[in-house]
C-alpha cells in the first residue's frame, strides 16, 4: 500500500516503476484487499480517465504507452479478485478503454489488456454489456480479427464471443462465417484458445436449430401440411388434382407419399412426430427440394422405378440422415469449457446443416446402389453413411466443395478396405503360448513406460490457471528434478516454453507427498462444486503434502493428465492405472509379439504344447568317449 503515494507522484519515472511493481503484486489477494480498501483502484481509474492530459508530461521520462499498460494490467489484476463491482465504473472510464480498442494500434499490450477489461465488463452485467456494445462496433472487432498478431486476434475473439453470448437471439444471428473466414483460411495454425472460441461460436450458432429439432410436427398445422404436399408435388408431375374426386385425390396422394418414402402414406406427418429430428427433418427436405430441384426429382423418380425391396426411401432416409447430422454436429449440446474441436467448413458455408444434408442425401443414394441394399439393409446403409461423413469431417475440409469431393471418393469399397485395415491392426493372437509370452514381456515393458513417465515429469508441463468467470492467460510450470526427489513449480510468462529448473522458486519434496487425488476428490473441484463440467473434472488432479496443503492441477489435455497421474503414481510406489498406459502397453506388446513371431509367419501355433514321449528303456545307445580311436 506504500505504492499509493508513489503512484500519485508527479515524477513520471517513479510513477512508471511503481505501476509496474503494482501490476506484479496485485495478484496477491491480501494486498488487493488492503489496496482497494484505501481506494487505490480509484487512482488507477483516474489515471485512465485523465490519460490525454497526462501524456505530454509523461512521455519525456517514460513512454506513456508503458505507463498505461502497467496501469491497465494492475487494474485488471485487482478487479479479478472480485472485491469490488464492475458496475461502479464511470462511463468516461469505459469510453477511454473502448478508445484504446477502437484506435489504430499504437501499443499491442494496451489493446490486449483493454480487450480483456471489456470482456470482463460484458460478462459482469447487462448494463455494462449495452455500454460496451455501443462503444465498440462490430467493424472494429472485425479489424482486430484480421491482424497478424494472434494474441490480439484471440482477445478480440473473446470479446466478440462475450458480446454474442450475452446478446439476444436476434442479435446473435450474425454472419459469423464471413467475419472469421480469413482466420481459418489464411492465418495458418490456430492456437488452442482461438480454437476454443471458434468451437464455442460454432456450437452456439448450430444450437439455434435445437428448437426445430425438439419440436414434433403438428398434424393440425395447415402450414406444415402444405409443406409436405409441396414436397410431393415437386417430385411428381400429376394431373390437376382439383378435377379429381375426393376419394381419387386422396388415393393418389397416398400413393405418391408412399413413393416419396413415408412409412405412413395416409398421414405422412406421423413420420415427423419423433424428436429429434422433429421439424428439422422437414426443413432439410424442403431446403433440398427448393435449392436443388433437379437432384431432388432425380432421387425420387429413380427410386420409384426400382423394385420395392431395392427402393431407397427418400423421406425415411432424410429423417434418419438429419438425426445423424445433428449427432455429428452436436446440435443441442452445451459447449464444453475446454472443447476446441471445430469444423473449418462451418466458417465458409452459410446454413451448414442444410448444405451438408443436400450433399449427404445424394451420397446416401449412391451408397445404397453400391451396396445393392434392400429395405432390410437400411440400418447398415445408414451406418456406412455415418462413417463416410465422420471420416470426411475428421479431415477438416475447409469448403463444401472439398467436403463433397472427399466424401464421394470415400465410397463403400473404400470403407470396407479401411475397416479391414483397422481390424487387422486391432486383432491379437489369442493362442495360449502367445498369451504366456505376453505375460513374460509385461514387466519389462511396464518398466519402460515407468521410465518414460518419470522422464516426462522431468521435462515438465505448462499448466493454465482457469477461473470459473473467464478464461485466464496466467500460466505456471511444474517439473520433477533429475534425481526424482523434488517437484519444482512457479508462475511463468506466456512466451516461455521450458523454463530452467532454477527459475522455478517453489518446490515440494517427493517424500512429503501424502496422496494423489483426481476428479471430484480434488480440493479445487470441491471449492467450485456445481460450476465445473465433466471435461474439467476429467483433467483435474491434486497432490497433498504436509497438513491440509495441496498443489492443484488442471491438465492441458487428457494425455498430459495420464502422463502426470501415472508419473506421480510411480513416485508414490503405486501401480499406473490410466487408459493411456493401458493403450501404450498393448501397442508395445503387440509390436514385440509381432517381432518375436516373424519367423513363424503362416505357421499355425498350437493351443497346447506337444506331448513329451516316454523315456527309452535304456540309455546304452550313447557314444562312449572313453575309448581312444585306434
Amino acid at each position: 500500500v506504500s505504492l499509493q503515494p508513489r503512484i500519485q507522484s508527479s515524477d513520471s519515472g517513479v510513477r512508471c516503476d511503481s505501476l509496474k511493481e503494482l501490476a506484479g503484486v496485485s495478484t496477491d489477494v491480501t494486498f488487493a484487499q488492503e489496496f482497494i480498501s484505501r481506494d487505490g483502484h480509484l487512482l488507477l481509474v483516474k489515471i485512465v480517465e485523465d490519460s490525454n492530459e497526462m501524456y505530454h508530461i509523461l512521455i519525456f521520462y517514460c513512454r506513456s504507452n508503458v505507463i498505461m499498460t502497467h496501469t491497465l494490467t494492475a487494474f485488471m489484476e485487482l478487479m479479478d479478485h472480485g472485491i469490488v463491482s464492475w458496475e461502479n465504473l464511470s462511463s468516461v472510464f469505459i469510453k477511454k478503454i473502448a478508445g484504446f480498442v477502437n484506435t489504430k494500434p499504437t501499443d499491442v499490450s494496451i489493446q490486449q489488456v483493454s480487450l480483456d477489461i471489456l470482456e470482463s465488463m460484458v460478462l459482469s452485467s447487462h448494463s455494462l454489456f449495452l455500454q460496451v456494445k455501443h462503444e465498440v462496433t462490430m467493424e472494429k472487432l472485425i479489424a482486430h480479427l484480421q491482424v497478424t498478431n494472434q494474441q490480439i486476434q484471440t482477445k478480440a475473439m473473446a470479446l466478440l464471443m462475450a458480446l454474442l453470448q450475452t446478446a439476444g437471439d436476434s442479435e446473435r444471428q450474425v454472419k459469423t462465417f464471413v467475419l472469421l473466414q480469413n482466420i481459418i483460411h489464411s492465418s495458418g495454425l490456430v492456437q488452442d484458445e482461438m480454437a476454443h472460441y471458434l468451437y464455442v461460436l460454432q456450437s452456439v450458432t448450430l444450437n439455434h436449430l435445437e428448437p426445430r429439432m425438439r419440436t414434433p410436427l403438428d398434424c393440425y398445422s395447415q402450414e406444415q401440411r402444405d409443406i409436405l404436399h409441396g414436397l410431393r408435388q415437386a417430385a411428381f408431375e400429376t394431373e390437376s388434382e382439383n378435377s379429381l374426386s375426393h376419394e381419387r385425390r386422396r388415393s393418389l396422394c397416398a400413393k405418391e407419399f408412399k413413393k416419396l418414402g413415408f412409412s405412413n402414406n395416409s398421414n405422412p406427418g406421423q413420420d415427423l412426430v419423433r424428436t429429434p429430428p422433429g421439424l428439422l427433418a422437414m426443413d432439410t427436405m424442403f431446403y433440398f427440394a427448393n435449392r436443388y430441384p433437379d437432384a431432388y426429382s432425380r432421387f425420387v423418380l429413380e427410386n420409384s422405378s426400382r423394385e420395392d425391396k431395392h427402393e431407397c426411401p427418400f423421406a425415411r432416409s432424410s429423417i434418419q440422415l438429419t438425426l445423424i447430422l445433428c449427432e455429428i454436429l452436436r446440435i443441442g449440446e452445451t459447449p464444453s469449457e475446454t472443447g476446441s474441436d471445430y469444423h473449418p467448413i462451418f466458417f465458409s458455408q452459410d446454413r451448414l446443416l442444410e448444405e451438408l444434408f443436400c450433399v449427404c442425401i445424394q451420397l446416401l443414394n449412391k451408397t445404397w446402389k453400391e451396396m445393392r441394399a434392400t429395405q432390410e439393409d437400411f440400418g447398415k446403409v445408414m451406418q456406412v453413411v455415418r462413417e463416410q461423413i465422420t471420416r470426411t469431417l475428421s479431415s477438416k475440409p475447409t469448403s463444401l466443395e472439398l467436403f463433397k469431393n472427399k466424401v464421394n471418393a470415400l465410397n463403400y469399397s473404400e470403407i470396407l478396405k479401411l475397416r479391414q485395415t483397422e481390424r487387422l491392426h486391432q486383432e491379437e493372437t489369442l493362442a495360449p503360448p502367445v498369451l504366456e509370452l505376453k505375460e513374460r514381456l509385461k514387466p519389462e515393458l511396464l518398466e519402460l513406460i515407468r521410465q518414460q513417465r518419470l522422464n516426462r515429469l522431468c521435462q515438465g508441463t505448462m499448466f493454465r490457471k482457469i477461473s470459473s468467470r473467464r478464461r485466464q492467460d496466467k500460466l505456471w510450470y511444474c517439473r520433477l528434478s533429475p534425481n526424482h526427489k523434488m517437484l519444482h513449480y512457479g508462475d511463468v510468462e506466456d512466451d516461455t516454453e521450458a523454463p530452467p529448473i532454477e527459475t522455478l522458486q517453489n518446490k515440494i519434496p517427493v517424500a512429503d507427498i501424502k496422496s494423489l487425488l483426481t476428479g471430484k476428490d480434488c480440493p479445487h473441484m470441491k471449492e467450485n462444486k456445481g460450476k465445473q463440467n465433466k471435461d474439467v473434472l476429467d483433467l483435474a488432479f491434486s497432490i497433498t503434502y504436509d497438513v491440509e496443503c495441496s498443489l492443484n492441477f488442471i491438465a492441458p489435455s487428457r494425455i498430459d493428465f495420464c502422463l502426470w497421474t501415472d508419473g506421480l503414481s510411480v513416485l508414490l510406489g503405486r501401480e499406473m492405472s490410466s487408459e493411456s498406459m493401458r493403450s501404450e502397453l498393448e501397442i508395445l506388446l503387440s509390436m514385440e509379439i509381432k517381432l518375436r513371431l516373424l519367423d513363424l509367419e503362416n505357421v499355425p501355433i498350437p493351443d497346447n504344447a506337444p506331448i513329451i514321449p516316454k523315456p527309452p528303456s535304456n540309455y546304452n545307445f550313447c557314444y562312449d568317449f572313453s575309448q581312444t580311436e585306434q
